[in-house]
């Protein structure tokens, strides 16, 4: 019997994909296998019986990788389960960011109490004009699992896009779309996009990536959106750009005060894969890794 202990609240669809022959376990110290989201694991002591670690979700730089691979414990991630949700909030980016959707909402809960509300927003709804998505060029940065979903959709909307990802090669990018630009220099698709969306995984090479040299590279008045990962930014750079006009908008789904301070940022609380399906989805994944692993050593999704 493999004990299964879960640091954080993981979904029941995924748990219930365990057979018999698991059985779940609120004592760490006796766990066979580890389930975890977003807890920090990084200075955790590990027991001698934990044989995987599986995160219900694609980045696992809460999980001390290294430390884990000289103790002889296998960590998986579950890339892709989660790309639909965050695609489909990258897209409620641009629009939230090319129509003042947010700054309308608000004007009508402050005046709901106008019993001439109904009037008064024909000439108040000026304010929050903005434009389309249609027409206009997107730059994917990173054509991944959410990458490439972003492309598809973007293209349905009617908006040209370029990809750039110095992993991918020109079949790769064919078999994501055949009408999509393709460039192995980030300050060309900076420079001719009117929103930027990255997706990369954050790693020493890819932190600060978009500094102040990259903001600079843009299209004036383009917006960058930020649902991969926080580090990738340099919010002082960002802070500058958005304040000068250079950047739009900037929408983001990772709060700290640096952004939450900024001018014309967007700041969402982390909702990428909030999502019930791409919790199930990531769940289910995560566990049919441990089962595999510990009962025939299957390591795809290893990542360690």
């Amino acid at each position: 019997m493999y004990k299964v202990h879960c640091l954080n609240n993981i979904s029941k669809v995924g748990l219930a994909q365990f057979t018999d022959n698991y059985q779940l376990t609120d004592d760490i110290a006796e766990a066979d296998a580890i389930l975890v989201r977003s807890a920090d694991m990084k200075e955790m002591e590990f027991p001698p019986s934990l044989k995987v670690i599986a995160r219900a979700g694609a980045g696992v730089n809460n999980i001390p990788l290294e430390r884990c691979a000289q103790a002889g414990i296998a960590v998986f991630n579950t890339p892709g389960a989660n790309a639909n949700a965050v695609k489909e909030l990258v897209i409620a980016g641009m629009l939230l960011a090319s129509r003042d959707i947010v700054g309308g909402v608000e004007w009508v809960k402050a005046n709901a109490s106008d019993p001439n509300v109904a009037k008064s927003v024909e000439k108040a709804k000026k304010s929050f004009a903005g434009g389309e998505i249609m027409g206009k060029t997107l730059g994917v940065i990173g054509l991944g699992a959410i990458g490439k979903l972003v492309v598809g959709a973007a293209e349905a909307l009617g908006m040209t896009v370029i990809g750039y990802d110095p992993c991918k090669t020109a079949e790769d990018v064919k078999a994501i779309s055949a009408t999509m630009g393709f460039t192995s220099e980030l300050p060309v698709l900076l420079s001719q996009s009117d929103f930027v969306t990255i997706h990369v995984p954050a790693m020493a090479s890819t932190k600060g990536m978009i500094n102040t040299q990259a903001l600079a590279a843009m299209k004036d008045g383009a917006v960058f959106l930020n649902f991969s990962r926080d580090t990738l930014v340099d919010d002082a750079a960002m802070a500058e750009a958005l304040a000068s006009g250079k950047v739009a908008k900037y929408v983001t789904d990772f709060a700290n005060p640096a952004v939450c301070a900024m001018e014309n940022a967007l700041v969402i609380p982390h909702l990428g894969a909030s999502t019930a399906e791409a919790e199930d989805n990531c769940a289910s994944m995560a566990a049919k890794s441990v089962m595999a692993y510990l009962e025939t050593g299957c390591t795809v999704h290893k990542v360690n």
